[in-house]
């Protein structure tokens, strides 16, 4: 046995790009082993990947855990949101997921929207309005355009649910996952059949909602896992819902995750239901609430903006007047699907480092915009903002978002928040604590503090400026091949 107080857990984020696993420690949240591997996104017109990557990439980041993996009791997966995965009558894919960040369904989800009562309607049954990213929209979409793979379909999973499955041999999920496909209604806690009747849905093709603490099912016997057969295995959850558990947060709390998407959300005890679309009424994993805005475009588009300039990320420079809208897939927040980079207000003396500034301030200033909007009553106003996820350790994102937001801002130092929700709901199926309240109890958000500086609201002012003289534009469609 490895040298633990406590029982160890298994806790797996699989994002968009690679999927990763720790063994904790269930007792301090010391983390015990560690593994990751890659998976591949189709470029193009949409985003794409096979699921049976997903469990290639777990089994080999479980097998880099080594013995660990095998001493685990329990063990849970927090997974990218929203991905469309068809299966057969064999459980195989009938083709490579939609991902969330496929925006093909921008015309589904306008569409879904008017027939179906319009905005106010999906706002009040889902929480959510109908966006591209949205499950619902995707199955639309595979309907029109790939009715032979519908009509092939024979079971309907999120990412989360598709490992889960492997691991168990059941068909999952959990309410926080659920809530962002656009077909469980949030008032009922329950699959809305008007809304899968309307899109040619069978509710039988879907996972059961397994409750918050609930045991999902235990690891069935198969050769293929580094797991003792029986490990407890807890409901997973979205990636977002993970990383709040992660944090251990408390209602009113907000927080900015800087990933390939950008996200701010805060727990709230309100159902929350915004007909605008900004923000989606999400639940989270514990029986709360999770009110969030997400933008495509953050780490990843600023990345590339800094490959094409021949720049470190790092290497910004301020004093610009320019403006550059970093929509390199589409968007989100603002709800611009079609849209693509624009730059604005380029002159002589504008240099490479400015350029990167603007970058960074723009995708910034799509996710301050929704902050307002996420936070409640619940929300303490002098709270530090938490900034996590990939970019949050980068002084060029955390010098914008304290520029731009004229907040104090937290920097965790734990790394792998979303594997370490996903541990402490494993923890907590074991012990019937608030995964939560593990979390607070392994000290998961611990980090520097920094001070708040002067909101910089003329820069605010001038993107805002451009993003609305721009609208039109930007919500032209542009040719993607």
């Amino acid at each position: 046995m490895s040298e633990a107080e406590g029982p160890l857990v298994v806790g797996v984020d699989s994002s968009t790009q690679s999927t990763k696993a720790l063994v904790v420690d269930a007792a301090t949240g010391r983390i015990v082993a560690t593994g990751q591997a890659p998976h591949t996104v189709s470029s193009g017109a949409g985003r794409e990947s096979d699921p049976r990557q997903w469990w290639d990439a777990l089994c080999e980041a479980l097998r880099q855990c080594g013995e660990a993996a095998h001493e685990a009791a329990a063990v849970s997966v927090g997974g990218q949101q929203h991905g469309l995965v068809t299966l057969d009558e064999r459980g195989e894919p009938v083709r490579p997921a939609l991902l969330w960040n496929d925006v093909r369904s921008a015309p589904q989800a306008r569409r879904l929207t008017e027939e179906l009562g319009g905005a106010k309607f999906w706002a009040e049954r889902t929480g959510s309005v109908p966006a591209a990213s949205f499950t619902v929209t995707k199955w639309a979409w595979l309907a029109e355009h790939e009715p032979e793979a519908a009509r092939a379909t024979k079971a309907v999973r999120l990412p989360h649910d598709y490992l889960t499955g492997r691991l168990t041999g059941q068909g999952t999920t959990d309410r926080g996952d659920a809530s962002g496909t656009g077909w469980w209604a949030s008032g009922t806690e329950a699959y809305d059949e008007e809304i899968l009747a309307h899109v040619g849905l069978d509710p039988a093709l879907l996972p059961r909602v397994v409750r918050p603490g609930e045991v999902a099912g235990t690891v069935r016997d198969s050769h293929d896992l580094p797991f003792s057969k029986g490990t407890l295995v807890a409901p997973g959850t979205g990636d977002n819902a993970a990383a709040a558990l992660g944090l251990g947060l408390r209602p009113g709390m907000p927080v900015m995750s800087l990933g390939t998407s950008g996200t701010v959300y805060a727990v709230s005890q309100r159902r929350p239901a915004d007909p605008s679309g900004t923000v989606a009424g999400f639940a989270d994993a514990r029986g709360d609430w999770l009110p969030l805005a997400c933008t495509l475009n953050c780490t990843l588009a600023v990345d590339r903006v800094a490959t094409l300039l021949g720049l470190d990320r790092e290497a910004v420079e301020p004093g610009t007047a320019v403006t550059l809208l970093p929509f390199l897939d589409g968007e989100r927040t603002p709800n611009l699907p079609n849209a693509s980079g624009l730059l604005h207000g380029l002159r002589h003396d504008t240099t490479a480092g400015q350029l990167l500034q603007a970058a960074y301030d723009g995708a910034v200033h799509s996710l301050l915009g929704a902050l307002d909007l996420v936070l409640d009553q619940d929300a303490d106003p002098s709270a530090p903002l938490l900034l996590i996820g990939g970019g949050a350790r980068g002084a060029a994102w955390q010098q914008t978002v304290l520029r731009l937001s004229g907040r104090p801002v937290q920097v965790p130092e734990a790394k792998e928040l979303v594997a370490l929700g996903a541990a402490a709901q494993a923890a907590g199926v074991l012990t019937g604590e608030d995964p939560a309240a593990v979390a607070r109890r392994w000290n998961t958000a611990a980090g520097p503090v920094l001070d708040p500086v002067e909101r910089d609201e003329e820069t605010l002012a001038r993107i805002a400026g451009v993003l609305s003289d721009a609208a039109p534009l930007l919500e032209r469609p542009t040719d993607t091949h």
